[in-house]
């Protein structure tokens, strides 16, 4: 396994607040690996935004570090190295579109690191076709839906070809059509090209995609683990205040009835198939 992201007792405090500022991460201990898709879900106020900020050098740790792909993020003669790595979609596209045609927004980015023009285009064609949207790319960003323009918003990640990719609630403005657009995205770039994924959610139908979720709260990682695990801890996620998938709520409360349902059940289908069991 080869990691590309790990924090080592993370601290992040925001000043001035007080004495001693407000701590927003309290000693994070973490790896990525390379290829991988995290979700990271927590109530409001866990930190999960703070740690995503931390991945592409927004924030720099107050105690501890951050490195990655090998770069420590204190650095500051390594900070575009660590931006061109990993790139930050963030949750509403409208304000990350800076051009008036689509396919000049997506050149923006390659354009300030001095990337060859024909180079540019061919980075531009190849991003918005494996994001759905090469047919789009004279459109103005005021003719696209939400799911549309966070799709051009993460193309324009894409043509400044980074490793890994961190979400942070990209799908919180969009509709149900635009969260499904952009998740499918996401996991067609995870699983086709290799992208590591850090994909921040509070919608825990798209946390149960990912390979791995990491739960927050109170700045610390309180549960990590496939979502079959961390989904089947239904009373602690209760406890932080967090929802769980429908369907595994539903398995549970059939287990309290009597019904033999496996937990980990996370699925329709799984759940029908235990029931016709």
């Amino acid at each position: 396994m080869t990691v590309v992201i790990k924090c080592e007792d993370l601290h992040h405090r925001y000043e001035p607040a007080d004495e001693g500022g407000v701590e927003a991460l309290s000693g994070i201990d973490l790896e990525i690996a390379r290829g991988e898709f995290v979700a990271v879900i927590g109530p409001n106020g866990s930190g999960k935004s703070t740690l995503a900020k931390h991945f592409n050098a927004l924030l720099l740790p107050t105690e501890g570090r951050v490195l990655v792909a090998g770069r420590d993020t204190r650095d500051p003669d390594l900070l575009w190295e660590v931006r061109r790595s990993a790139g930050m979609v963030f949750q509403n596209p409208d304000n990350q579109l800076v051009a008036t045609v689509v396919e000049e927004d997506v050149a923006f980015g390659p354009e300030n690191l001095g990337v060859e023009p024909e180079q540019i285009v061919r980075r531009v064609e190849s991003s918005l076709d494996a994001v759905g949207m090469l047919a789009r790319r004279e459109y103005a960003p005021h003719e696209l839906s939400g799911g549309q323009k966070q799709r051009v918003a993460i193309a324009g990640i894409l043509a400044m070809e980074p490793e890994i990719l961190v979400l942070d609630e990209p799908t919180a403005m969009l509709d149900p059509l635009g969260r499904r657009e952009v998740l499918e995205t996401v996991m067609d770039l995870n699983r086709q090209k290799g992208i590591t994924v850090v994909f921040i959610t509070h919608f825990m139908d798209e946390a149960v995609r990912a390979d791995r979720v990491i739960v927050m709260d109170k700045g610390r990682v309180v549960l990590q683990g496939p979502p079959r695990e961390v989904f089947g801890q239904i009373d602690m996620l209760h406890s932080v205040g967090l929802d769980v998938p429908q369907i595994a709520e539903v398995a549970r409360r059939l287990r309290d009835m009597g019904v033999d349902v496996p937990p980990g059940v996370l699925t329709v289908d799984e759940l029908v198939a235990a029931v016709c069991r």
